[in-house]
């Protein structure tokens, strides 16, 4: 029997001002591409688009995509460029894969999200922020959806313990002046700050506020935190060594997971991308996205999309972060929690993980106050004190 030949898309940045984890991205699409081939009963044959983290191109290049018959992408790292081409899938009825942590407050049927939702990496954050800093929050974020929205969510949850977020500033995407609201947040002094930045912006952020601290004689690290459900390795890569360490990172995948699976997904990964960026949570999620649309072709018979959101939810992998589903009433995956704190070397100590996979509520739900919205938090154990 021949294999069957499918082309897939892949839309990512791999030009722009998030770039690095883009690319990561890209790389673990493409590693879990070659897996695929090689097991030989089904052939993905990707075309890869690069909108250089331009919002328009992404609908543009999507559209493209779908109007050259392809059902099935990989793609979009912000909330941004997602919410723009979803419209297009929809019209079309076609699937996009969408391998990125994101704020949640959305399900479509011509979406499958491999990436942690706020239940998944923002709930536990805030339970270890308040149990471990304190109870005043300092937020600063990049102006779009992702910010707003996990700032929100913050600050509805502080609110409710009787903490406070003592102010909120946005920046545009790319941006690298922060001097004043540094100065702002050291005239402040909150417990911590909460950090929605992303790319360039988040490492320019950390460089300059660990130098301020220090011309202040203040311990940024154990004095005045950071803590963020986007800090990845590439990130950690980029800031430099003399600002990399001691800054809280909540997500489902960091690169030192201690498993079989990933020791060889880690493995694989520098082998085949040796100039980097690193392996990181999206990336990974990259990969699971892959790794699911193979089985579900595979379970389905067929690459018909209605098929194969039938048999996705059927699928179960041990993924690099452990065991991985896809919740079929929400099209979002069953992911691990974790919390760490980055190293000298550019990586993170997990510090507590969940014990086993928190199953997605990607509307916060499970209260029926919106207000009381982490009704079920996962319960994470101990790695590292």
């Amino acid at each position: 029997m021949s294999a069957a030949h499918i082309p897939i898309g892949l839309l990512f940045s791999s030009d722009g001002p998030y770039s690095a984890v883009s690319r990561s991205m890209i790389n673990g699409a493409l590693l879990a591409i070659s897996e695929v081939n090689a097991e030989g009963d089904v052939i993905l044959e990707p075309t890869h688009a690069n909108p250089a983290g331009e919002l328009a191109r992404y609908a543009s290049f999507a559209g493209d995509m779908l109007a050259r018959g392809i059902r099935h992408v990989v793609g979009c790292y912000t909330s941004s460029s997602r919410k723009e081409v979803i419209p297009l899938f929809e019209k079309a009825d076609a699937l996009l894969w969408y391998p990125s942590h994101y704020e949640g407050f959305e399900s479509s049927a011509n979406v499958i999200y491999t990436g942690a939702v706020a239940n998944q990496h923002l709930a536990p954050l805030v339970d270890f922020l308040l149990e471990r800093c304190g109870r005043t929050a300092f937020c600063v974020g990049s102006n779009y959806i992702w910010a707003w929205e996990n700032n929100r969510i913050l600050r509805e949850q502080m609110g409710r313990s009787g903490a406070a977020v003592v102010a909120e500033r946005y920046f545009p995407m790319g941006a690298a002046d922060f001097d004043q609201v540094i100065g702002a947040i050291l005239d402040a002094r909150p417990s911590f700050i909460f950090n929605t930045l992303i790319g360039v912006s988040a490492c320019s952020f950390l460089r300059s506020l660990r130098a301020a601290c220090i011309a202040r004689g203040i311990d940024q690290a154990l004095d005045l935190p950071v803590a963020s459900c986007t800090l990845s390795e590439p990130e950690l890569e980029a800031i430099g060594p003399a600002a990399v360490d001691g800054h809280i990172s909540s997500s489902v995948y960091f690169s030192s997971v201690t498993s079989a699976e990933n020791a060889s997904f880690v493995a694989a990964y520098g082998a085949r991308f040796p100039e980097g960026p690193a392996v990181c949570a999206d990336a990974e999620a990259a990969y699971i996205a892959v790794r699911l649309l193979a089985l579900a072709v595979r379970a389905a018979g067929s690459t018909d999309v209605e098929a194969v959101k039938d048999a996705v939810g059927r699928q179960v992998i041990q993924a690099p972060q452990g065991e991985v589903w896809i919740d079929p009433s929400t099209l979002h995956a069953a992911l691990t929690p974790r919390i760490a704190r980055s190293t000298r070397d550019a990586r993170f100590e997990i510090l507590l993980q969940s014990p086993s996979p928190v199953r997605p509520d990607p509307y916060l739900t499970w209260n029926s106050s919106r207000l009381a919205m982490f009704g079920r938090r996962p319960a994470l154990r101990v790695v590292s004190s």
